[in-house]
């Protein structure tokens, strides 16, 4: 009895049911001791100075764990136009260029022009003849030349070693053509008369006619040199006659 009375004298509070489960709840958690207590003091210490370090970390060092930025171009292009662009280059930066010295010369002057003398002209007989010769005007007949000389030079006695001395002498001045012609000195016939106008006193037809040209030879020979023989050793020693 009196225990049941002691009970009734305590003040009773009324409480919602959640609160009894609550009650009961913290009723059966154990009692907090000093070491429980120290280790929660502990674990916020170290919290603390976790978020500390953070905070440090940020504001000290604030690129340290962030990606390395990247070159960025914050301008405009006007596309369709060229603007102007300017190099500026530091003097520590500049390169200098050296090249060798050079001297300029006068060029060489040009040689003096080379005169060529103009041959002098073959003198020429003055007379009717205004030019050389048509040698197209004959026709060349060795043979039959050498034939007529050997009757008319027999006919002056000129036979043998002296008719030989005339094949020979004719032969080197013309080769017994009847139209030969030297085109310097206009030299013409057989005999190589100078000018060849001067067989026209042998006969008019001196520019074709063998025999006609042979004569006016034979007789240049017999009033120059006297015989065959004699002409042909002037020639030999002069290269003319």
């Amino acid at each position: 009895m009196a225990k049941h009375s002691q009970n009734d004298d305590r003040p009773r509070v009324t409480r919602s049911p959640g609160a009894v489960e609550r009650t009961s709840e913290r009723a059966s958690v154990a009692p907090r001791t000093p070491a429980r207590r120290t280790g929660r003091l502990a674990l916020q210490l170290a919290g603390l100075a976790a978020v500390t370090a953070c905070a440090f970390v940020t504001v000290v060092a604030p690129n340290i764990g962030a990606s390395s930025a990247t070159a960025s171009f914050s301008g405009e292009f006007d596309e369709g136009s060229v603007g102007v662009q300017n190099l500026e280059v530091s003097a520590s930066a500049a390169t200098a260029l050296v090249r060798d010295g050079y001297t300029v010369k006068d060029p060489p002057p040009p040689p003096p022009p080379v005169i060529v003398a103009a041959p002098s002209p073959v003198e020429k007989s003055t007379s009717s003849d205004s030019g050389c010769p048509d040698p197209n005007a004959a026709v060349a007949d060795p043979a039959t030349a050498q034939a007529v000389a050997l009757e008319l030079a027999a006919a002056r006695g000129w036979t043998g070693a002296q008719y030989d001395a005339l094949i020979a002498l004719w032969s080197r001045e013309s080769g017994w053509r009847v139209n030969a012609l030297n085109a310097s000195s206009c030299a013409y016939g057989i005999p190589q008369a100078l000018p060849g106008s001067k067989m026209a006193s042998a006969g008019a037809d001196w520019l074709t006619n063998p025999a006609t040209q042979i004569t006016w030879g034979l007789n240049y020979i017999q009033g120059r040199y006297g015989d065959p023989a004699s002409a042909l050793a002037h020639s030999d020693a002069n290269h003319w006659y």
